[in-house]
């Protein structure tokens, strides 16, 4: 169960003392520059980084000078009225976070800090994160009587209740003035709807993935990058979609982390063929790519499987193309080894799944 200042909704277990630490959710940065003093004559960054829930971080100008350290709660400006956030970041970090979210620190647009929220201002905050819960039950409710094809997943309550903010999922474009009509008088407050994607629905549900652990956009991913199917043809996975899709129906965002690695192992391998030698024609059965084997068997001999480094792979294809052929394949000295593919990046084509060792 989470705390009342868990911004996660999920809980660590702490009872509450993570918020003295910065908080417990996937959006906390290390400021590595902190208790580090300022050089001579050079002004403190005057902009802080700032969070709110659903993964949402805003950056505010400390324009009164305030001293503010990550976890301090504090009222900014919004339109209208208010908001209460906790601080994620201050100090010179903040120049970078901004350069890595193409934010301008001479943008007019950014708001500013008001004050440090007081006891009154915390628990009217705490208030609109109560309500949050029979809000969307009742919001689930008039959007099914409208018979939209949406679906509300979550929402956020302003700091001052005056605003409302409803994040959805649609297959489609979906027309809801009259929904926020409905919204406006049930919840008095002005409405705002924001769809986002299956990723980012998985995230805030969270759950458990294949690997046994939290999912990763539930719990650090923040980062949604598309995810190709060349992503598992290139890692010589089976293309099964039970075992290459996610908890939200899409490619799961793990087959990008070791695609570089093997996109560097494949630059210099070839094509997979069947090659042609006196004895008969070999098919190509699988490949591994970081011991740099490719195995082929007989057409006559499926069973038997013959490893070939790259190296006499390109030989006999250059023979090949030239009309010869040899006498037939040689295993190469690494193949004395027993076993036939219990290594990560082995495909067995015949068997049509992934080995691990």
């Amino acid at each position: 169960m989470a705390c009342s200042g868990c911004l996660s909704g999920r809980g660590c277990g702490s009872g509450g003392e993570c918020s003295a630490k910065g908080g417990c959710n996937k959006l906390n940065v290390f400021d590595w520059l902190g208790g580090m003093a300022m050089p001579s004559g050079q002004e403190q960054c005057d902009i802080v980084e700032i969070r709110f829930k659903n993964s949402r971080k805003e950056f505010y100008r400390n324009r009164t000078g305030m001293l503010l350290q990550a976890g301090a709660i504090v009222v900014t400006e919004a339109s209208p009225g208010y908001d209460v956030g906790v601080v994620s970041l201050s100090g010179e970090l903040v120049w970078r976070q901004m350069k890595k979210k193409n934010a301008k620190p001479a943008d007019n647009a950014i708001k500013n800090i008001l004050r440090l929220a007081t006891e009154a201002d915390i628990t009217k905050w705490r208030e609109a994160q109560s309500l949050e819960r029979q809000t969307l039950v009742r919001a689930r409710i008039l959007a099914s009587a409208m018979k939209l094809d949406m679906k509300i997943n979550d929402i956020e309550y302003q700091g001052d209740k005056a605003q409302i903010s409803f994040y959805y999922t649609s297959p489609g474009r979906v027309d809801f003035r009259e929904l926020i009509k409905a919204y406006a008088s049930e919840f008095r407050a002005r409405i705002q709807m924001w769809q986002i994607g299956e990723r980012q629905e998985a995230g805030r549900i969270g759950g458990i993935g294949s690997c046994g652990r939290e999912l990763c956009c539930s719990t650090w991913l923040t980062d949604f990058r598309t995810v190709s199917t060349n992503a598992a043809r290139y890692q010589q996975l089976a293309f099964n979609p039970a075992k290459i899709t996610g908890q939200c129906g899409k490619l799961k965002c793990c087959l990008n982390y070791e695609l570089d690695t093997y996109m560097d192992a494949l630059k210099d391998f070839p094509q997979p063929v069947d090659l042609q030698t006196v004895k008969g024609k070999a098919i190509h059965q699988k490949t591994d790519i970081f011991k740099r084997l490719i195995w082929y068997s007989y057409a006559s001999a499926p069973e038997a499987l013959i490893a070939l480094s790259v190296e006499q792979v390109k030989n006999v294809m250059d023979m090949n193309s030239k009309g010869e052929t040899p006498e037939e394949l040689e295993n190469t000295k690494q193949n004395e080894v027993k076993e036939i593919g219990y290594v990560v990046g082995t495909h067995n084509k015949r068997r049509g799944h992934r080995r691990r060792r």
